[in-house]
């Protein structure tokens, strides 16, 4: 989950059976006048977003072996949505914004929220030991919850082993149960990659850590206080955490894993238990919900404004400069200045970008339905710019940052990388 990817992977046929790249199911863009799309400036501090470059994203997307894919932005400017290529090969039923998908590592987002409401009910402190909550769990009394909220415990990810090879990875686990403590001797039977609190280390094993915190402090499963805290008060009608089931009930886009071998068929991984993952990343959203969730999030409908405050407390992941964590949240800073919160997802068939700004005005969510396929991630990833920043001066466009690239959109200013250093699940790019 966690794995590198490669930069600048050179581009890669389009997998047998996938709609064209060119397939776009949204309705083209209306043309806005300066006056209209000023105007639409004005509400959210942003310039309108470039729906040429998002439509443009998802080409992209499918170009690189991805059956379909979507992009939502809403807020205060309203809702625009474009689509490209399919949600189920099978039918060629087009990639839909109201259908559910798995998002993946997006989990972290919401175990996040309800262990900080848990903070904000003094029901646990975030610089107190795990093992005063849940005695003897881990072998250092040092880690404390804000290193498993941070990726900073130190806790290997037993992912990369589990899915060192793809498909049988996956086969082997698709409807398999695991309890938490499983998933945790997993992860402990592996050497732990940094002294606690040192260094940023992303692993799953954290977020499993933190599920059974909740468990703990409520004595109720996980999914009653999602629910509870977050869904039933949002009214995220798409939204729902099903483990150990299988089924993604009503319209959904169904998921398709990318194999090691080069050209092999994509594989069907849509019904799968997801235990693997749990509280790390087994929920189901809509593009829709999700847009909720974020701003909602970023105005403080969720959180006291201290704990909102430590969830924003960031510090970078690489040396760009340009990605940070904070308590379960990422924060990206784009190439025109505005800085982005929210999270990834990668689960087996699915990429998920869920994003918005800190005064919540204006969100992005964004789905693949393909996974282990890291330039297809790399590609979805420019919708990123093209929702926040908008048209590109001709001369920035000229000299950088586009889906394809990671340089420098304007001098003197870094372009965050599209795609995340850190992924839920080992990629396969360097074929």
């Amino acid at each position: 989950m966690n794995r590198r990817l490669a930069a600048g992977a050179a581009l890669l046929a389009v997998v047998a059976g996938v709609a064209p790249a060119t397939a776009a199911h949204a309705a083209p863009a209306t043309a806005q006048s300066p006056a209209a799309e000023a105007a639409q400036a004005s509400k959210s501090g942003l310039p309108a977003p470039d729906l040429e470059a998002l439509l443009q994203a998802l080409q992209n997307t499918t170009a690189q072996g991805a059956p379909g894919a979507l992009a939502r932005i809403g807020g205060v400017d309203g809702v625009q949505s474009r689509t490209v290529g399919v949600r189920d090969k099978t039918t060629g039923a087009a990639m839909d914004t109201r259908a559910r998908f798995r998002i993946g590592s997006v989990t972290k987002t919401f175990s996040s929220v309800v262990l900080l409401q848990l903070v904000d009910e003094k029901q646990i402190e975030l610089d107190t030991s795990v093992n005063h909550y849940l005695p003897g769990l881990l072998p250092d009394d040092r880690i404390t919850v804000r290193h498993l909220l941070t990726h900073r415990s130190g806790l290997a990810d037993y992912t990369n082993a589990m899915f060192n090879e793809t498909v049988p990875g996956f086969e082997a686990v698709r409807n398999k149960q695991f309890g938490y403590q499983d998933l945790v001797t997993l992860s402990l039977s592996e050497p732990r990659t940094t002294e606690p609190g040192v260094s940023y280390k992303y692993s799953n094993a954290n977020f499993v850590v933190v599920g059974m915190l909740i468990e703990k402090a409520t004595g109720r499963p996980v999914a009653k206080e999602y629910e509870r805290r977050i869904i039933k008060p949002l009214k995220l009608r798409d939204t729902s955490y099903v483990h150990p089931g299988t089924e993604i009930k009503g319209l959904h886009t169904r998921g398709y894993l990318t194999p090691d071998a080069e050209g092999a068929p994509l594989v069907d991984s849509t019904e799968q238990t997801v235990s693997w993952a749990q509280s790390a990343g087994a929920m189901i959203s809509n593009p829709a919900d999700l847009s909720t969730f974020m701003s909602a999030l970023m105005t403080g409908r969720l959180l006291s404004s201290r704990s909102l405050d430590a969830m924003l407390t960031v510090t970078p992941t690489d040396a760009t400069n340009t990605r940070f964590y904070g308590l379960g949240l990422r924060r990206y800073d784009l190439s025109c200045g505005t800085s982005v919160y929210g999270h990834t997802g990668t689960v087996q068939g699915f990429y998920t970008y869920a994003f918005a700004t800190r005064d919540g005005k204006r969100s992005l969510t964004a789905m693949a339905n393909t996974s282990n396929r890291g330039v297809a991630n790399t590609a979805l990833g420019g919708t990123l710019e093209a929702a926040f920043c908008g048209k590109k001066p001709v001369e920035a466009t000229a000299r950088g940052f586009s889906s394809a690239t990671n340089d420098a959109s304007a001098p003197g200013r870094s372009a965050v990388t599209v795609a995340p250093a850190e992924v839920d699940l080992p990629e396969r790019n360097a074929r």
